[in-house]
């Protein structure tokens, strides 16, 4: 059997003809089986969503309730929305106060985290200082090793930094240990060829650090920033431990205040909880394609 195929003959004999029908139908089947993935992982991504959002949205339903109706039906549908409970809560809870404070240990912490990131993680990534490897082996035992609270109670007591804002700025800085172990795996997929172009021309380390790696590498630093932004934000151990003026909590420390005076009002704490996770929230939604930028870039390093 021939075929003309631009002008070109091909021969097909009755294996070929049969060998190239099998294949077809493999390749249907193949198809039909991969058609019905995209359902399960629709499925799949519901009950995620389920699973995260259900909680949120019954923590909402709580905070609308009046005390009287959540005592009467706990776990029924709002019927009259009670949008007082969050100004009741922000007043009394003081939390405008706290707010403040965790904005600053955040942007402070955070910040100086992702600079010792920057620092720690280009040299240890390109091999310009001695060990190389010991260090990365240790920026991933820094992520198993506990808190050691103790220690650093008496190191910020022998340093006069003990219930301090500035005591406290230091300690939450280098709680993440993913910082520069996250940098460093994203530092290794900039090209070598930049780092010899700039030795080149004369270019110096810190000049050659904060105008070229630190442009390329914006995404693996707002990765950095975000995961210690998000860490300062729920913090609560540390400041209980190296606070002792409730003035200076920040804000997760302020709703453990707040549970302890106003534990029998579940619609004022759930407002109170509502106040202090809505800025993560809030933030996430803008910044989430930041965080996914930086974790591929340090994967594919």
């Amino acid at each position: 059997m021939s075929e003309i195929s631009n002008g070109s003959m091909t021969r097909k004999g009755p294996g070929m003809m049969g060998e190239t029908i099998s294949r077809s139908e493999e390749r249907m089947r193949r198809h039909r089986r991969i058609g019905h993935i995209p359902w399960l992982a629709y499925l799949f991504v519901a009950l995620i969503l389920i699973t995260f959002i259900f909680p949120m949205l019954f923590l909402l339903n709580t905070a609308l309730k009046n005390n009287t109706e959540f005592i009467s039906n706990p776990v029924g549908v709002v019927t009259s929305l009670n949008w007082g409970n969050f100004s009741e809560a922000w007043q009394k809870g003081s939390f405008g106060a706290y707010f403040l404070n965790t904005v600053i240990y955040t942007v402070c912490g955070a910040g100086f985290g992702t600079l010792i990131a920057l620092f720690m993680g280009f040299p240890v990534a390109r091999g310009y200082i001695r060990g190389a490897k010991f260090w990365n082996l240790l920026f991933t035992l820094v992520l198993f090793l506990p808190n050691a609270l103790m220690t650093q109670f008496q190191l910020l007591l022998r340093l006069h930094l003990y219930n301090t804002q500035l005591g406290y700025i230091l300690m939450v800085a280098v709680g993440v240990g993913i910082g520069p172990l996250l940098f460093s795996g994203f530092v290794t997929s900039l090209p070598r060829d930049l780092d010899e172009a700039a030795a080149i021309d004369g270019v110096g380390y810190w000049t050659y650090l904060f105008k070229f790696v630190v442009p390329l590498a914006k995404p693996a630093l707002a990765t950095v920033f975000i995961l210690q932004a998000v860490w300062i934000w729920n913090e609560i151990i540390l400041a209980t431990v190296l606070f002792s003026d409730q003035s200076k909590f920040p804000i997760s420390a302020g709703l453990f205040a707040f549970k302890g005076t106003y534990s029998n009002n579940w619609p004022l704490l759930a407002a109170a909880t509502l106040i202090v996770a809505a800025p993560l929230v809030l933030g996430y939604i803008f910044i989430q394609r930041y965080l996914v930028n930086g974790v591929l870039g340090a994967v594919k390093g």
